[in-house]
């Protein structure tokens, strides 16, 4: 592939989309989560300036938050859109039931509340071409 791309992923917490993305996309792209920076103001911000600035520098990056809603996805488009590279949204597409369980496996400041999870499973809309991705990649997650 020549250029830089855009990859987006989406999918609940616990989904398994950090471990996708390294058996994936770790020696190729680099990784932005606002999980990296846990006690940020205007976390969402500080990821926007720093994918731009990644895309700028003509390199892969790869989005690793769960990015449920086409409102949340629509600034790292226009972003790729402005950069003028291909964007790809990959949904890790998991059982609930997984992801409860894998998020109640998790410790500390990792485990997210209940609540968090069924909040972003009711704001949940799959990713697609309409909404201005050039692919969409469905990875069937299992336990």
């Amino acid at each position: 592939m020549s250029g830089p791309e855009l990859v987006v992923l989406a999918g609940l917490q616990g989904s398994g989309k950090s471990t996708w993305t390294a058996r994936t996309l770790a020696g190729t792209h680099t990784v932005v989560s606002k999980d990296h920076w846990p006690n940020a103001r205007r976390r969402e911000a500080r990821q926007l300036r720093v994918v731009a600035d990644l895309l700028a520098e003509g390199r892969d990056v790869v989005v690793d938050n769960t990015n449920p809603s086409p409102d949340e996805r629509a600034p790292l488009i226009a972003l790729a859109r402005k950069a003028g590279v291909p964007v790809r949204a990959v949904w890790i597409d998991t059982p609930l039931e997984v992801c409860l369980t894998r998020n109640a496996a998790r410790e500390g400041r990792a485990k997210v509340p209940l609540a968090g999870l069924l909040g972003t499973r009711a704001r949940f809309v799959p990713p697609s071409t309409a909404e201005g991705f050039d692919r969409v990649d469905v990875v069937r997650g299992s336990s």
